[in-house]
């Protein structure tokens, strides 16, 4: 009886979790999903903004809300381990692996397939529905979501 009553208070944490993430992503100007990384991470090369290559890094997510496969780009320049010279996916979103299960914050878009950007802090500016104040956190092992891999603001001096 004591496994069982842990296991259900288990899930239950884990789903009030999601749905206190889904309401701050509401709250914070994005759209949330959350799901499996199907495909990925592959490095998308970008175009130059004050000397600073804006690439990406692309992943698969199968969403949980509606069984969608959804094309995640994540800007590179917005996780800890950018470098402007490299061309290859950042740390940490080089730890993402199939399999992992993630939750995003971001605006959906329908051009060339369904899929979610803006996937990353808004550099401190108001969040909105076309600049919300998104994020992309793996879900731990005891489903509570780690921290925001698209945190950093070394580069938010290219959107004054």
């Amino acid at each position: 009886m004591f496994i069982f009553s842990f296991i259900l208070l288990f899930v239950f944490s884990a789903n009030e979790a999601l749905a206190d993430e889904a309401g701050l992503c509401q709250a914070q100007g994005g759209t949330f999903l959350s799901g499996t990384v199907t495909q990925g991470p592959s490095f998308a090369a970008g175009h130059i903004r004050d000397g600073v290559e804006l690439s990406h890094t692309h992943i698969t997510l199968q969403a949980e809300q509606d069984g969608e496969s959804y094309d995640v780009a994540m800007d590179n320049v917005f996780a800890s381990g950018y470098d402007a010279a490299g061309e290859a996916v950042p740390s940490p979103l080089s730890s993402i692996a199939v399999g992992d299960k993630l939750d995003l914050c971001g605006e959906l878009y329908q051009s060339g397939g369904v899929g979610i950007h803006w996937v990353h802090t808004d550099c401190g500016k108001s969040p909105t529905p076309t600049a919300p104040n998104g994020w992309v956190k793996i879900i731990e092992a005891d489903g509570t979501p780690g921290p925001n891999l698209e945190n950093s603001q070394e580069y938010c001096k290219l959107w004054p």
